[in-house]
């Protein structure tokens, strides 16, 4: 554990992705996920070293001081930054590699009352986005970016876009997927639309059900 040097190269990655940056006294000084994060440096190496009461208790009042919840035996790789940190949940299973973004209200969660690997495991340089929420034990590819409210139940491949509840892949390695591209060309956002999936539904019930009864009436006619 070297708490000193993931301070330095943490702070230089605020300066690298949030234009609102001021210096690194400030950045060290007001950044709360950047406080939570260094907290969980020290809790991790107290749970990796039989200290796992006293990293909880540890972890429920940094939770208290900067409104981030990480379980102190999740992995986080270098340069970790929760931007606008409030509300943001990583749980115990989970994997977080190198430069990796967070906003407001992500969850990195479970599906239910799984053992083992229960929760997601994030690539390098992944960005979720605000109140996104990655559940169960999947993976996020190299490079890929979880889009707003999405959530996301599924494995996701490197450098993709995923949108959407349940979350869907809109744009991989740069290009659009088919049903996406499609969704563009008629000015659709690239996310579900209920009312629009439940009207599908009730007219292919109903093309149904008219061949049905289309068929009854021809053998009707026959006998």
């Amino acid at each position: 554990m070297n708490i000193f040097k993931t301070i330095g190269e943490d702070i230089r990655a605020v300066k690298d992705r949030d234009p609102a940056a001021q210096n690194s006294f400030v950045i060290w000084l007001t950044y709360p996920g950047l406080h939570a994060r260094w907290s969980h440096v020290v809790e991790h190496w107290l749970w990796n070293h039989g200290l796992k009461s006293l990293a909880r208790i540890s972890s429920q009042f940094t939770r208290f001081m900067t409104g981030v919840e990480i379980h102190p035996a999740a992995v986080i790789g270098r340069r970790f930054f929760i931007d606008h940190a409030m509300g943001v949940i990583i749980g115990e299973t989970t994997i977080i590699g190198d430069d990796c973004t967070l906003y407001q209200g992500v969850t990195l969660g479970g599906t239910g009352k799984e053992t083992g690997k229960r929760h997601p495991t994030l690539g390098n340089n992944v960005l979720v986005g605000v109140g996104a929420a990655v559940l169960g034990n999947i993976a996020i590819g190299d490079g890929s970016k979880v889009g707003g409210g999405a959530v996301v139940v599924n494995d996701v491949p490197p450098n993709s876009t995923v949108v959407g509840i349940p979350g869907r892949v809109v744009v991989r390695d740069g290009h659009r997927v088919e049903s996406e591209a499609k969704d563009a060309a008629q000015h659709k956002e690239n996310l579900p639309d209920p009312i629009e999936e439940r009207c599908a539904n009730q007219c292919e019930r109903i093309e149904a059900l008219e061949r049905r009864l289309k068929e009854l009436e021809e053998q009707k006619g026959r006998s």
